[in-house]
Parts: structure tokens; sequence; C-alpha cells
């Protein structure tokens, strides 16, 4: 059983105070991206896990883990002990987007994995679990692993994990520039919070932008780009300062948005057509300031079996 499964993008990333569950509260609009992982999921004599770059990408998998501890491998265990059976399977991860890069990959093979090893195991007309059942499993992994389930666009509060679908109008044009090397999600986190505390900023309580909404309601790719905002990027630019000299090298270089992906590194721009992309991508790449320039598009599916 073999499952695609996309890269996502923050539009908004609003980072409010930290809750007695020691989580921040976010108000996150994800917006699923046409880079893909699968993940294919084969019956076995126990759980086991292997990770190869795909055939197009320049991947590093390096750092990617293939014991208990990655995140594909606890979904096929959630999945396993809802249906009560054995986790009896062995994943095959080909992964494209990026690693430690801020578009949530590691997230993306956890939301494969579930479908995969649902389908896998419980094939009938009526399976025993919903989509919105895999939703629920995957919060238990991580905030970002339900959204790659649903995929489109979505607005996401609590820790994320808690989604609205969002309307949106047409096919906005990405170019993502990653970097060599990842950057911690918790590190950026303690690094927004250390920020804060330095310039005695009072944590934001975060709410959906309404500019931002009517642009993807109305397909407005040049209102999108002005709306874009990520709360973690003074975080991401403090640890890593080169990628404010990828984001100037994309602004001047065109690009009608520009902000770091999540908790980054990987640096993300919005063309407002599908020729800007490609004429930013091509320019950006002749700059040998990113590891690698992607184009992409969206909103796209969340996992999907292939």
């Amino acid at each position: 059983m073999t499952v695609r499964v996309p890269a996502k993008v923050n539009l908004q990333l609003g980072v409010g105070p930290i809750r007695d569950d020691g989580y921040h509260g976010l108000v996150n609009v994800f917006h699923a991206v046409s880079l893909f992982d699968e993940v294919t999921a084969v019956h076995a004599e126990r759980l086991e896990v292997r990770v190869q770059a795909a055939p197009y990408s320049r991947v590093d998998i390096g750092g990617v883990p293939t014991g208990d501890d990655n995140l594909a491998a606890k979904a096929a265990g959630l999945v396993a002990a809802r249906l009560g059976v054995e986790p009896r399977v062995a994943l095959r991860i080909r992964k494209a987007i990026p690693v430690a890069g801020g578009m949530a990959g590691g997230s993306a093979d956890a939301a494969a994995a579930l479908v995969a090893c649902a389908r896998l195991w419980d094939d009938r007309d009526d399976p025993a679990l919903t989509r919105d059942d895999l939703m629920e499993l995957g919060a238990e992994i991580g905030s970002d692993v339900p959204f790659a389930v649903l995929g489109g666009t979505a607005v996401g509060v609590g820790r994320g994990e808690r989604l609205t679908s969002a309307l949106t109008r047409g096919t906005f044009h990405w170019v993502f520039a990653t970097a060599g090397g990842g950057l911690s999600t918790p590190a950026v986190y303690a690094e927004c919070d250390r920020l804060r505390e330095e310039q005695g900023e009072p944590p934001p309580r975060p709410g959906v932008s309404e500019e931002l909404m009517t642009a993807l309601a109305t397909g407005d790719a040049k209102g999108l780009a002005t709306a874009l905002t990520n709360d973690l990027e003074p975080a991401a630019l403090s640890l890593r300062p080169s990628l404010g000299r990828v984001l100037d090298a994309g602004r001047d270089l065109g690009a009608a948005g520009a902000l770091v992906s999540g908790s980054g590194p990987t640096c993300a721009f919005l063309a407002e057509t599908e020729e800007d992309a490609a004429d930013l991508a091509s320019a950006l790449d002749g700059t040998g300031l990113a590891a690698q320039v992607l184009r992409a598009s969206g909103p796209v599916p969340g996992a999907t079996v292939v």
C-alpha cells in the first residue's frame, strides 16, 4: 500500500503564550504544496523502517531515524493498537520533502503511514478508521500530522492540531530555497521565547488574519503575499543569520512575498504566476545561496493512496 503525502508551508504562524501543557498556543494557517514523500507499507514479520531519497531529489536523509523514534513507525504502532493487530509492517519511505526544513516532512511521513497501515490492515468498504480517526491519532504524534492527513488549506488552533478547512480559490505558485543542515523546532521555539523575554514583549494572543483569508478566498496572489507572517522567523534568523540574505535575494529577484517556512531553515517565496515562479527559481538558483531551489504549487490534497 503506497501513500503520497505533501509538504506544507505556513501562510500564517502566530505563536502565543506557553500553555499549562508546555506547548505554545498557535494560530496556524497551513497550505499543502506539491512536494511529496511516498510511504509504502508491506506486510512483514516485524516493524521496520527504511528511508531513501527520491530519485529526482537531493534530500539529505542522513539524520532521518529508522528505529522506533521515526514518526512513521510511531504511526504504525498507533494504528495497530487501535485495530487490535500486531504492527508487523515494513515501511519504505521515499523522501523529496526537505529534512528538518520547516515543511513537516517527518509529520508527512507519519500521516502517510497512518493512511497506509489503516488500509493495509483493514481493506473493507466500510473501514473501522475514518480520516477523522486518523487525524485524531496523528495529533498524538505531533501537531502537524493531522494537517498532512487532511491537506488543502486549513486553519489550525490549539497546538495547531484542531483544524478547519479554509476556502481557497485557484492555485498559488511557490519557490522554496533549502539550506544545508536543518534547524531544531524546539530550539527555534526556545529562541523565540528568549527574544521576547529579552525585548520585554508580552506574548501575543494571535488571531487569524482576515487579510490573508480574503486573499485565499479570492485567489489573490499579490494580496496573499502581503499577508504572509511567521512569528518564528526572527528566531530562525537569529539562529541562522544567513537566511536573511536568502530572503533578501528572493525579494530582490521579484518574489511577491517571502518568509521562513515554519521553524526553518527553508525559505518560501510566493510568485504571482507560474511563469514568475519559473523565472524566480532559475535566478535564485544562480545566486548559489541555497542548497537546492524547488518549485511547487498549492493547495494539494493530503495523504492519498496511489
